[in-house]
This record gives structure tokens, sequence and C-alpha cells, in this order.
């Protein structure tokens, strides 16, 4: 399966002045997968070595940073001669190794003609506070599970592909039921490569359903091993507790739901614990739409979402049925399951923070708001073909020269203050500001 990703590493690969770069991720999200297919297919050689796997590889980074000895030892322990802009080098599982981290720096200093490539869980790679880290020192590449463009990819191959990411968006509706149906199936597999293979392969729902849950029992194990052991029953209770969370009304996350009684002091850490390991993504409110947004940023009222909706799907027990056939997953559940997939394709999409609105006098809530560069983007997320959006006209008639960006299931169209962008487009949201503008009118 493709990765949109392979292309910001060939233009790393490329670069005249380069730093080792770090591949951070939740687990099991394809960050081995892609760098052994990059090393493979763009190196003469791939020198592998993993940190968990092979005691004797983490051992190398151990008695000091002299590169000479740490390549003679890659080089042995990965069966391969190691070549400047020939090789590429992979140190999987990083964490395991601290030292190894700490290695990376002296790799940009001292052997800068080597491509470097490390990843780790960000469960590990938050850990080991009493090993310096190379600040400044390397380059950072986030990957998240796979998108809906991926998905498309791999089900339909390159074609639909191209005609989705790069068509002009007023072109889309013919494809309007094909992408629906897509869209519906991404929702149930999620983008965890695991399940998405398992899916394009042919499997049934009851397989993938299989694979998510026990990428679920697998986080579950992973908390217990990383997590301080006071804090493991607080994380399994925030983790269990966001399907109803996002289930809500107004999903701002509510202690109350956790259990009764519950306070932000004592489950503070076990969230921030979650958001570290890149297992829940948190969205803060802020109080005004106005530059910048980090200045009205409010960090005690927030949402929380998963990594993936389709692990949502598994963790809520939802019957594939209601996924799969006709539109109750883009309905149902208060739209979470809508909310949960939009905050992933910005993620995906997006350099900048994403945040909710939620005015002080509690007249006008905004279900995403981000800053791209000079403008404020109010997002409005709709599972059905619903075209009110009372709010959202409210906040662009306060802010004039704004476009609104509604995310439903109705055709793109722009129209005055606000633009309707169909969800299965989601991660072509800042093309919709270089797009034809329809007729004039209230969308």
């Amino acid at each position: 399966m493709k990765r949109l990703a392979y292309t910001k590493l060939i233009a790393w690969k490329n670069k005249e002045i380069r730093k080792p770069l770090v591949i951070r991720g939740a687990r099991q999200v394809g960050k081995t997968w892609l760098i052994k297919e990059f090393g493979r297919t763009e190196f003469d050689s791939f020198a592998y070595v993993n940190c968990d796997a092979n005691a004797i590889a983490a051992q190398l980074f151990e008695p000091d940073f002299d590169m000479r000895r740490i390549l003679r030892g890659l080089s042995a322990a990965a069966g391969v001669n190691i070549e400047p802009g020939k090789t590429l080098i992979f140190i999987d599982e990083i964490q395991e190794a601290p030292k190894a981290m700490a290695s990376l720096k002296y790799f940009a200093e001292n052997a800068p003609e080597y491509h470097v490539i490390a990843a780790g869980s960000l469960l590990g790679i938050h850990e080991h506070q009493d090993v310096s880290f190379p600040v400044g020192k390397i380059e950072s590449l986030e990957l998240y599970p796979m998108s809906f463009f991926e998905f498309v990819l791999a089900q339909e191959g390159k074609p639909l592909y191209e005609m989705l990411a790069n068509d002009r968006l007023d072109l889309l509706s013919p494809l309007h039921t094909k992408l629906t149906e897509l869209l519906r199936e991404y929702y149930f597999t999620g983008g965890m490569p695991e399940a998405v293979s398992a899916f394009v392969s042919g499997a049934s729902p009851q397989e993938v359903r299989t694979i998510q849950k026990q990428i679920l029992s697998d986080y579950r194990d992973d908390i217990s091993k990383h997590a301080p052991p006071s804090q493991v029953p607080r994380i399994d209770q925030v983790w269990s507790s966001i399907p109803s969370q996002l289930s809500r009304e107004k999903r701002k996350f509510a202690y109350a739901n956790i259990k009764k009684g519950a306070r932000a002091k004592e489950f503070e850490i076990a969230i921030q614990w979650l958001c570290d390991a890149g297992l829940v993504t948190k969205v803060n409110r802020v109080a005004k739409g106005q530059l910048p947004l980090k200045f009205y940023e409010d960090f005690s009222a927030f949402k929380l979402f998963l990594l993936d909706c389709g692990l949502m799907g598994a963790l809520c027990e939802a019957p594939a049925s209601q996924i799969l056939i006709g539109d109750h997953a883009f309905t149902e559940y208060k739209g979470a399951f809508t909310e949960q997939y939009v905050l992933e394709q910005l993620k995906t999409v997006l350099g900048a923070s994403v945040f909710y609105l939620s005015a002080d006098d509690s007249t006008q809530e905004l279900d995403f708001i981000f800053q791209n560069e000079e403008r404020i983007v109010p997002v409005e997320v709709q599972g059905r073909e619903n075209l009110r959006a009372k709010a959202m006209r409210i906040f662009c008639a306060q802010h004039p020269g704004t476009l609104g960006v509604r995310l439903s299931m109705s055709p793109y169209r722009v129209q005055d203050w606000m633009g309707n962008l169909p969800l299965y487009a989601a991660e072509r949201i800042l093309e919709i500001f270089r797009q034809p503008t329809s007729a004039a009118g209230s969308p």
C-alpha cells in the first residue's frame, strides 16, 4: 500500500543539508513498513537494526559516541556494508536504547554524509527524560493512520485517487455515490494499515473487526507496560470513556462521564499520557475566533478524539451493518463518527493546531476552527445533508471577509460567506479558498 508520506521521505533524501530523520507516531500506524519500503526502493542497500529485537545492537550506543565504532557495529548487526549516500540506516524501536536517540546528534555533527532514519513508539520516546535529546539536530515526521485519500488509493487504485485528489472540486459531483460508499467503508476500517490491508484483500467485516480489537488489546498492554502503575486504572477509564464523550450533543470532555464526582486534577496526568502516546488527540477550546488563536486557548475545556475512526467503532462495538449500510454512520451517534473522521483528516493536512470555538456567553459554538497563515477558518461538521448553519452565520457576520467551511454530505459549492465541501473531500479543505465560486446566495 502506498503512503503519501513517501514523497516527504524522497524530499528528505535529496536535501543537500540533511539531518537524521525521526519518524514519530502511535504504534501500528505503519512506520516500520514505510521506512523499509523506502530503504529497499530508493537506496542501493538498506541497514536495518531493531533495538528491541537485537540486544547487541542496542548496546552499540552505550560506551561512547564514536561514529566510526558505531558505524562498524551497525554494519555488523545489519549484515550490510554501509556506504555514505548509498545506504539507508534505519534504527527501529529507538526508544528501547535511549542513547541511540542521543547518538543522532553526533550523526548530524560528525557523519552528516550518512542517511539515518529512526522510528519508535511515542510511548517510549517521551519516557527517557534523563537522556539528552538531540534538540536542533534532527528532523521529524509525524505518521498518522492512513487518511481517506490513502484508503481510496489502496481500495480503488490510482485513477479514482487522482480524480479525488486533483480534479476541480466542482467536478466531483458525478462521483458522489461512489465516494460516499467508499467513505462508509473507511468509517468502518479506519486507517490502521493492517485493517485496511485485510479489507482491501477481501477480508470479511468480522475479520477486520478482529484485527481492530487486537490492536486495542495491544494498546492496553502498552498502557500496562509503559504507564506509571498508579496511573494505569485512570488511563484505562479515560480511554474507555471517549466513545460516550463523543456521542454527547456537546462533545466537550466531561469528567463526570468517567465516574461520578471525578475531577480534573485526578485525571489530567492520564489524559496527557494518552496524548503523548499518540492514542488520543486533544482539541482545546478557544473563546474568540481572532488572530492568533493560541492567545485565546482555554486549556481547561477540550474535546478528546481517538487516533482512528475504525478503532472507535471497535471500542464502542458499533455493528458493522450500521456503518457499512445506509447512512447510519453519518447520522447516528449524534454525528460522533463524522466529527472523529474530520479531525483525523484535518490532522493529516494541517501543520497548525486545531481548536473548537465556544463563546463565553455560550451563544456560539463551532465544531472546529484553525488558523491558516493570516486566515481564520471556522468549520462546521454535518453528518447529513443539513444546510442549516446558524452558528457559522453569526460568526461570519461578526468577522467580515471570513469564509466558513461546512463539511457535509451535500455536493461542493461556495456562496457568499460559506462553502460546502463534501466529507469525502475533507483533505482538500484549504483549496476551497482557491476554487470557482457558485452563484451568489445563502448556502
